[in-house]
């Protein structure tokens, strides 16, 4: 039998939280875990890379494949046609193989990944119209002073709205519920 679990699994790695500290043995000063170098990140990508490119292989499907580090995490982009199956409604295919992708990396390198793959450039695309749902909800609390709550979104959505509300003055956000029904909540900052 074939072990599958990851550690942390109760929390997505793509919602981004602090840096946890561990104290140093012998020592009582903590001390923050080292990010992973870029060459680990790159490796990641690789290993990624080739098991996507097996299951498009295994699926008869034609696709050229990125493998690169963006933003501190390892990115996989597979472009070409006939690829919207990979996808899925509203992504949800992509979240799926995105979750075995990062398995295959866990289970070469004994560590978790922040692994972000897109397929068909969906997630560019739709991290363009969360910008604008994230946008158009904050222009409602600042006219209306009320609190907005958007449609439940993954994670990924989540912290793309997150990013753009946090760079806007006079709101914050925060998500709320229970997965798969999370979504996030805009409201005015509090004087």
């Amino acid at each position: 039998m074939t072990d599958t679990s990851i550690p942390s699994a109760d929390q997505s790695v793509d919602e981004e939280t602090s840096a946890p500290t561990e104290t140093g043995e012998g020592t009582s000063e903590p001390r923050e875990k080292k990010a992973p170098a870029d060459s680990d990140l790159f490796r990641q990508s690789e290993i990624a890379a080739d098991y996507v490119e097996g299951l498009l292989d295994i699926l008869d499907y034609d696709g050229d494949i990125d493998e690169l580090v963006s933003g501190g995490r390892p990115v996989v982009e597979v472009v070409g046609s006939r690829l919207q199956s990979l996808v899925g409604q509203r992504g949800a295919t992509l979240e799926a193989l995105q979750e075995l992708t990062r398995l295959a990396v866990f289970r070469q390198t004994g560590t978790p990944s922040r692994l972000l793959l897109d397929v068909g450039g969906y997630r560019a695309a739709r991290r363009k119209e969360l910008a604008a749902v994230a946008k158009n909800a904050v222009e409602k609390v600042k006219e209306h002073g009320e609190a907005v709550r958007l449609e439940p979104m993954s994670a990924f959505e989540r912290k793309c709205v997150h990013d753009v509300v946090n760079a806007m003055s006079g709101v914050e956000s925060e998500s709320e519920g229970v997965e798969p029904n999370r979504r996030i909540v805009v409201r005015p900052v509090a004087d």
